[in-house]
C-alpha cells in the first residue's frame, strides 16, 4: 500500500565535494471558508509530507481523509440534480488537468526509454493506477488519489441511496471492508487490489461527507459523537504503534486500517464542530494574505496536487546549481531540506499560473493566470 501514497522525500542536495545529486470558483462569496481552509491546509500538509517524509504528519493532520470527506459533502450536494449530469461534470473538471499533467509525465518517460503496453489506457481514464517507469515513480504514483476519487464519484449515486436508507448503520458499517481486508482477506497486489484497499480505507470519510450534508452529524448527541471519535482515534493510534514491525513504521500511509480509524475519528470531530457549532472562519478575511492564499489553493487544488511532486523533483537539480555559486554556497542553507521545501513552493508559484488555467477551461470558466 505504501507505493500508492507515500512518495519518497527527495534527497537533500549534496555539496560539490560529494556526488551531486474539487475546485470551486475563485470568488469567495457564498463559499464556506472553514471547508476552504481545511482543503488548503490539507494541500500544504501533503506537500510538506512529500518533502520531509515525517511519519507523524498523518497523525497531526490526516489530509487525505479530510479531502475525501469534503469531496463527499460536495458530491451529496451536487446529487440533488440528476446523477448522470453530475458525474459528467465531475469527469469534465477532473480529466483535462489530469491529461495536461500526464502528457508531460508520459513524454518524459518515453524519452527516458519507457515502452508502455495496453495499460496506458489508464492515462486516459484513471480507473486503475496509471502505468509508469520506476525512474519517474515519484511523479506518477500520486495519481492513486485521482483514481480513488473517480471511483467514489462513479459509486456515489448508489452509495448515497444506501446511506439515506439507514444513515448511522451504513456509516459505521463502512469501516467493515478495511477490517475484512486486514484480518480476513488481503486484496491482490495489483491495480484491482490497490483500488479496493484505497476505497475501503477512505469509504467512511466519503460517507461522512454525506452525513454532514444531510444533517446526520448535526443531530448526533455530543457525547456519542465525541466518544465514538475518541474510540476510533485510540484504536487507530494503537494499531499503528502496535504493528510498526509488520509495516516498518507507524506512518498511517503504510497501514490502511490505522489510517481508516484515525481519519474516521479526526475528520468526524472536524465536521461535527462545523455541524454543531457553525464554525465558519469568516474572520479569515481580516488576514488578507492568508485569505488570498486559501482562495488560490482552493481554486487550483488539482494543479497543486498534481504538480507538487514535479516541483520537488526539479528543486533538487536547481538547488545543486546554486552550489556552483560561491556566495550561495557560503550564505544559503543549500543542504537543508527546508531550503528544498522553499524552492518547491517557489516552483509551484510559477507552475500554478502556467498550468492552472486548465482547471478554468475544465470548469468552463474564462482562463486566468491566477484566480
Amino acid at each position: 500500500m505504501g507505493r500508492h501514497r507515500k512518495a519518497a522525500a527527495p534527497p537533500a542536495p549534496a555539496a560539490p565535494a560529494r556526488a551531486p545529486h474539487s475546485p470551486g470558483p475563485p470568488d469567495t462569496a457564498g463559499r464556506d471558508r472553514y471547508f476552504d481552509a481545511l482543503r488548503a491546509a490539507a494541500l500544504v500538509r501533503v506537500v510538506t509530507y512529500h518533502t520531509f517524509g515525517w511519519a507523524w504528519a498523518g497523525l497531526v493532520f490526516p489530509s487525505m481523509g479530510i479531502m475525501f470527506a469534503l469531496a463527499g459533502t460536495l458530491m451529496a450536494k451536487s446529487l440533488r440534480r440528476p446523477a448522470p449530469g453530475v458525474i459528467r461534470r465531475r469527469l469534465r473538471r477532473l480529466l483535462p488537468p489530469f491529461w495536461f499533467w500526464g502528457a508531460f509525465v508520459v513524454a518524459a518517460m518515453l524519452v527516458h526509454g519507457w515502452r508502455p503496453g495496453g495499460e496506458i489506457v489508464h492515462w486516459i481514464v484513471p480507473l486503475g493506477d496509471p502505468p509508469g517507469e520506476a525512474w519517474a515513480e515519484q511523479a506518477w504514483e500520486i495519481a492513486w488519489y485521482l483514481r480513488t476519487y473517480l471511483w467514489f464519484v462513479l459509486l456515489s449515486p448508489l452509495l448515497l441511496r444506501l446511506f439515506r436508507r439507514a444513515p448511522v448503520p451504513v456509516l459505521l458499517g463502512s469501516l467493515a471492508p478495511v477490517v475484512v481486508f486486514t484480518f480476513a482477506w488481503q486484496p491482490p497486489e495489483n491495480r484491482l487490489g490497490g483500488a479496493l484497499t484505497d476505497l475501503a480505507t477512505y469509504l467512511f470519510c466519503w460517507l461522512l461527507g454525506f452525513a454532514h450534508h444531510d444533517g446526520v452529524l448535526r443531530r448526533a448527541r455530543p457525547a456519542a459523537a465525541v466518544a465514538l471519535s475518541a474510540a476510533a482515534l485510540a484504536c487507530g493510534l494503537w494499531y499503528a504503534l502496535a504493528h510498526q514491525a509488520e509495516y516498518g513504521t507507524y506512518d498511517l500511509d503504510e497501514n490502511p486500517l490505522a489510517q481508516a480509524l484515525w481519519s474516521a475519528g479526526f475528520v468526524t470531530l472536524l465536521l461535527y464542530a462545523k455541524a454543531r457549532r457553525g464554525t465558519d472562519l469568516a474572520g479569515l478575511a481580516r488576514v488578507r494574505w492568508l485569505d488570498r492564499l486559501v482562495t488560490v489553493l482552493n481554486a487550483r487544488a488539482v494543479t497543486v496536487y498534481l504538480w507538487h511532486e514535479i516541483a520537488l523533483i526539479l528543486a533538487v537539480p536547481l538547488t545543486d546549481l546554486l552550489w556552483r555559486v560561491p556566495a550561495c554556497a557560503a550564505y544559503l542553507p543549500l543542504g537543508s531540506q527546508w531550503f528544498l521545501f522553499g524552492v518547491c513552493w517557489l516552483l509551484l508559484a510559477a507552475l500554478v499560473p502556467l498550468c492552472g488555467w486548465v482547471e478554468d477551461l475544465a470548469a468552463r470558466r474564462k482562463p486566468r493566470l491566477l484566480p
